[in-house]
């Protein structure tokens, strides 16, 4: 239990998740092994779905933030020995759950959402699917071409758009180039996950 430390909101805006620090993520996350990316979808799978448990309102968005507080310790302190990534990852994502709870009106949300419980389960189910047919898809794309598509989506307002530079910069390419890169993937993407849900229906 000693040395195991929650890091703080991630929203200060002068810290950006680069490339290196993110590559840094995915080796901590995979222990050793390369597993092009696969490992950091099935946990970043696992937190959305705890939130949409929690009745969150926005389950992706925690997640990423989430994921975001557990880069940021890694590259500050080199290492994080205290857990495995999985349960680090959860321990950070409870203390994340509990800060949405006091920042919003959660009871609220709550209440609206009791009297549709059967359409909800539905909902789930298709989204399930969806995040079935985006790892397929994801597992199809070149390595490079993966971890840029997640960087390029990774944070919200600010926080994005802070990370896209960061991230045009190092790949040593304008802004407007790396959106054109982003787009073409982003629509690879679309297609094979339509493709998949045709085929599951």
């Amino acid at each position: 239990m000693a040395n195991r430390s929650v890091p703080e909101p991630t929203g200060k805006a002068e810290w950006v998740l680069t490339q290196s620090t993110f590559r840094q993520f995915l080796k901590w996350i995979d222990g050793g092994a390369d597993s092009g990316g696969q490992r950091y979808l099935e946990i970043r799978r696992r937190l959305v779905l705890y939130f949409d448990r929690k009745n969150c309102v926005s389950p992706d968005e925690l997640a990423d933030e989430t994921l975001n507080r557990v880069a940021r310790r890694l590259e500050e302190e080199g290492t994080i020995s205290s857990d495995t990534p999985a349960h680090y990852c959860y321990i950070v994502a409870r203390f994340v759950f509990l800060e949405s709870l006091r920042g919003q009106h959660r009871q609220e949300s709550l209440h609206d959402r009791i009297p549709a419980a059967q359409d909800f389960t539905e909902e789930e189910q298709q989204a399930q699917r969806r995040s079935n047919c985006l790892q397929q898809c994801m597992q199809k794309l070149e390595v490079p071409e993966r971890v840029l598509i997640i960087s390029y989506y990774q944070g919200e307002r600010r926080t994005k758009i802070e990370k896209r530079r960061a991230l045009a910069a190092e790949l040593g390419v304008t802004m407007n180039a790396l959106s054109i890169r982003a787009c073409r993937i982003r629509d690879k993407l679309e297609a094979c996950v339509r493709k998949c849900l045709g085929s599951a229906e």
